[in-house]
């Protein structure tokens, strides 16, 4: 209790996000509307068409693309979230966490916008991509683990970087020339986290908490 305690000093927006994340799963999955509700948060082009206002603020508010929680849903949570993001709030403050995580949800999603109309005029995508389902934190988990990275002592962000941007392109699906979507978008929210935390990195610690 003393651990989880000093956790939710640590990072109480944070925190308190997983636990929204937690009961919404658990709601969703009870009341069997979570298709529905996945449906209409996803940030396809659709819906960024119809209300996109309403799909980027809802879909972070899903675990992932299914009911179902995977290893990757786990870790993508647990490290992106629960770990970069929380470490984010308790060092640099609440300021920087969210200029990451949203940064990166929203920049991403927009970026991929122009890749998939591309891709399927170009015949690469499935007409159906611009329907797709496509909820999650992977983006912003992704942004704050980058900004993250940078805030370590240099060699290890180095190491931390690699991981950050590597696990995109490993876990990628290929098309000729064109990776999935979701993978471009991983990149971007990585890049767009690199800059959040450049710009940390220039501050004093003292501009948020004090780390810990």
């Amino acid at each position: 209790m003393t651990a989880l305690r000093s956790y939710l000093r640590a990072g109480p927006v944070t925190a308190s996000y997983l636990g929204v994340l937690v009961a919404t799963h658990v709601v969703l999955a009870a009341t069997g509307t979570g298709p529905a509700a996945r449906a209409w948060s996803s940030t396809n082009v659709d819906n960024l068409r119809d209300h996109p206002l309403g799909a980027l603020a809802t879909s972070p508010f899903h675990l992932g693309n299914s009911g179902t929680i995977t290893p990757g849903t786990v870790a993508i949570v647990g490290v992106g979230v629960g770990g970069a993001l929380w470490w984010l709030e308790g060092s640099r403050g609440v300021a920087t966490a969210a200029a990451a995580f949203l940064g990166g949800h929203v920049g991403a999603t927009l970026a991929t916008v122009p890749v998939v109309l591309a891709g399927v005029d170009a015949g690469v995508y499935p007409a159906s991509a611009l329907s797709a389902v496509d909820v999650g934190v992977s983006y912003g988990a992704q942004a704050a683990a980058a900004a993250a990275t940078m805030l370590l002592p240099r060699r290890v962000a180095l190491a931390g970087a690699a991981v950050v941007v590597g696990w995109p392109l490993l876990d990628a699906e290929w098309t000729g020339w064109w990776p999935d979507v979701t993978s471009v978008g991983h990149l971007v929210a990585a890049g767009i986290g690199f800059g959040v935390g450049a710009v940390a990195r220039r501050r004093a610690p003292s501009a948020g908490r004090k780390p810990r």
